[in-house]
């Protein structure tokens, strides 16, 4: 059996392209033995180390744009939400176990912005890496401890490599979700002169559009804008990950699936990854079947 280390990327509801991934590997036999994420890519990977992905995923297909509202506790103290029901809810899924005491061994990566460097949670709450991994800035609130202040782990490293190399697995796949599309027409909103922009309404924006794909580069709100500018500087950062430290199979997920915040869609995503998943995983066969003709 092929063993597999995964390293899992950030880049919000496009995180759960993720899961369709893993289904994939699954379903051809291959054995993950490893999982470093950061942001969605931790908590994907953390549920799915945790043995709590199934019952994630059928939560998550169930999700209405209200569904995501309800779960959001607005606050303007370091951040817009808290979290604490989604946390809630995740550490009900999980029972909140400790990570060495995973069947598979994991790695979340959060940013420490006081001392400007990546952590690695490899010990301790898995719920409290995930929670630190996800906090997304000026989204999320970030963990706040004695003597440093946790923020998403896609601020330095979008793209964990590093942590699955010392597990000597098979393979090392790497999951990129913030792979660059063919640039789109953007639409930009009217500018709103006689009613002041409130915060909220760039959190609760998405919930205008009714259509998926007319939702997709619609740059509605200060969120919106803020959100992209993360995500295009993941891109470039993933690009010097994956130049450090090639992995054997680059699984690249179009940016243009969705919107950071389109977590109302999991079925099309999961799908999407599990179709990208098996076209990648296809020509890495294909190539494995070649080389070993022509050297038996």
């Amino acid at each position: 059996m092929t063993t597999v280390s995964l390293a899992l990327g950030s880049g919000g509801a496009r995180g759960y392209a993720h899961i369709g991934v893993i289904e994939a590997l699954e379903a051809r036999g291959y054995q993950i033995n490893c999982i470093a994420g950061s942001s969605m890519g931790a908590l994907i990977g953390g549920l799915y180390a945790s043995g709590a992905l199934e019952n994630y995923k059928s939560w998550v297909e169930g999700l209405s744009r209200l569904n995501i509202i309800q779960l959001l506790d607005v606050t303007f103290s370091m951040g817009a939400i808290r979290g604490e029901r989604l946390y809630d809810k995740l550490s009900n899924l999980t029972g909140n176990p400790k990570i060495e005491d995973l069947p598979i061994q994991f790695t979340a990566v959060a940013t420490d912005i006081v001392h400007q460097k990546e952590v690695w949670f490899q010990r301790g709450s898995l719920m409290e890496a995930i929670r630190a991994s996800i906090a997304v800035p000026g989204v999320f609130t970030p963990v706040v401890e004695e003597h440093r202040v946790l923020v998403d782990g896609g601020v330095l490293n979008p793209l964990p490599i590093v942590p699955t190399v010392a597990a000597h697995s098979d393979l090392i796949i790497a999951v990129d979700l913030n792979t660059n599309p063919v640039m789109p027409e953007v639409k930009l909103p009217h500018p709103r002169i006689d009613e002041a922009r409130r915060f909220e309404d760039g959190i609760f924006s998405f919930l205008k559009s009714k259509d998926p794909e007319d939702s997709k580069f619609k740059l509605d709100s200060n969120i919106d804008i803020i959100m992209t500018s993360l995500e295009v500087m993941q891109g470039s950062l993933s690009q010097y990950k994956i130049a450090g430290y090639p992995p054997d199979l680059l699984i690249n997920i179009p940016s243009e699936v969705c919107r950071f915040h389109d977590f109302h869609r999991a079925k099309d995503v999961i799908e999407v990854g599990r179709k990208v998943a098996d076209k990648a995983l296809d020509d890495l066969e294909r190539r494995a079947y070649e080389a070993a003709q022509i050297n038996p």
